[in-house]
């Protein structure tokens, strides 16, 4: 896959701010500070647009970014900061499950993970949540060069237990510091978008 161009179409919080349901999306999902913003700007190969904050937490929004006209990638809202306040926090639940239950044209949520740290009980709830949705199948393992080439396949094999996937399940190691796994990613999202 070639990204020629990706702009940010639409920035919601209800069903009503969406873009038109015309074209396939795929969203990205994860914990704040997992890299999310920063893997997305990657893929898109733009320096800022995903916002990337140094304050976990600040995507609060779902954002749509209309890759080569052809599909969207849309970023939710980052989970389990604990400097969030209440409320916003507890807004993201009904948001998140009206547009994952609800947007007819996604087709996947790729689920952002550490390799670093064992999923926490909030990846596992909200990997849980996608395979409810019938959404899941897709990790991004992020931070790969954190940890040597002995510890890759352990800390998949621990992801893997961890969120309970099948031998169908994909996870790939990224590093957006060392620009490694991106073709990976692409042809993920290639696969993704010729799947009826």
């Amino acid at each position: 896959m070639i990204i020629r161009t990706a702009e940010l179409e639409a920035v919601a919080v209800r069903k009503n701010q969406y873009p038109p349901a015309d074209r396939k999306e795929i969203a990205f999902a994860g914990r704040s500070n997992v890299g999310k913003s920063s893997l997305i700007n990657l893929l898109l190969n733009r320096k800022n647009l995903a916002r990337v904050s140094g304050n976990p937490g600040k995507t609060r929004t779902l954002n749509f970014y209309n890759i080569n006209d052809e599909f969207r990638i849309v970023d939710l809202p980052g989970y389990g900061y604990a400097k969030v306040s209440r409320s916003v926090s507890e807004d993201w639940g009904p948001m998140m499950e009206t547009y994952l239950s609800e947007r007819d044209n996604l087709v996947r949520v790729i689920q952002l993970v550490d390799i670093r740290h064992k999923p926490s009980l909030q990846d596992c709830q909200m990997y849980e949540w996608l395979r409810h949705f019938g959404l899941s199948g897709t990790v991004i393992a992020t931070k790969a060069d954190k940890v040597s080439k002995s510890e890759l396949n352990r800390s998949i094999h621990v992801i893997c237990r961890a969120l309970g996937l099948s031998d169908e399940d994909v996870v790939l190691p990224v590093s957006v510091l060392k620009r490694t796994g991106v073709e990976a990613v692409l042809e993920t999202l290639d696969a993704l978008l010729l799947m009826e």
